[in-house]
């Protein structure tokens, strides 16, 4: 019945996370919930192998339908890589607490900018995508959140498909592949730093894995047959339910 529940849970966590970003905010909490009396660590990283499958199983989707500049984002997942491997063997050393503090205010920040700013400033000429200060926004932008990611986790597909279209001028939609490979890559160097730890549950990892990943798979192709305008409001949604939740899980 157990698994049976975390199944549905990351078959549900690999839609939202294909579609929006923040998949992880809906498995964690329910791993923590239903294993009270397993090893924080040990759902840490049993939730990252989940997720990674559903974020592969997304971006190869993406990849397919929408062609993804390479050019502008082989650093940014170079970094995110690298970022995130370091955040993943500091977790010991930096305390989580004040980092969950700022949280809050970090989601609601977005929240009044997404709100703020209109669709028509989504667009930008394409030569821009490929401009080389848009490879570096992109980099340093991959950089601190994939070390986030490492770190926490809590929301980073959000942040990614951020970085894309307030920071490099993408849509939604054209977003989705550029953050789900850079996630992609933010996801695996933490879970090799869990695997090489023995922080990981690999029997129900590898289950949640491909309920994810047909979550995943699912979630990508509502995104691309409703398009932009769904992803967005989407997105809205999701981060004003981040929002809420994470000054209620604080402050509360």
């Amino acid at each position: 019945m157990l698994w049976l529940e975390l199944g549905c849970v990351a078959f549900l966590a690999g839609v939202v996370d294909a579609v929006i970003g923040g998949g992880g905010l809906l498995q964690l909490p329910a791993l923590f919930t239903l294993m009270p009396g397993t090893a924080p660590a040990v759902l840490l990283g049993t939730s990252k192998l989940s997720s990674i499958f559903g974020t592969a199983g997304a971006a190869v989707q993406y990849s397919r339908a929408l062609r993804p500049p390479w050019r502008m984002i082989w650093p940014a997942i170079l970094l995110a890589f690298i970022a995130s491997l370091v955040g993943a063997l500091l977790i010991a050393q930096i305390p989580a607490e004040p980092v969950r503090k700022i949280l809050p205010f970090v989601f609601l920040a977005l929240l009044i900018y997404c709100w703020r700013t209109s669709d028509g400033r989504q667009e930008r000429q394409s030569t821009e995508v490929y401009a080389r200060t848009a490879r570096q926004r992109a980099g340093v932008g991959a950089a601190v959140i994939g070390f986030y990611d490492g770190l926490i986790g809590a929301g980073t597909g959000a942040f990614l498909k951020l970085l894309y279209v307030r920071g490099l001028g993408m849509s939604f939609l054209q977003a989705a592949a550029p953050a789900k490979l850079t996630n992609l890559a933010s996801n695996l160097a933490a879970v090799l730093v869990f695997a090489c730890a023995g922080s990981l549950s690999w029997s129900l990892g590898l289950w949640m894995a491909l309920a994810n990943l047909l979550g995943g798979v699912c979630g990508s192709q509502l995104a691309l047959r409703f398009g932009n305008a769904f992803v967005r409001r989407a997105f809205l949604l999701l981060v004003s339910v981040l929002t809420l939740k994470s000054f209620w899980d604080v402050y509360v």
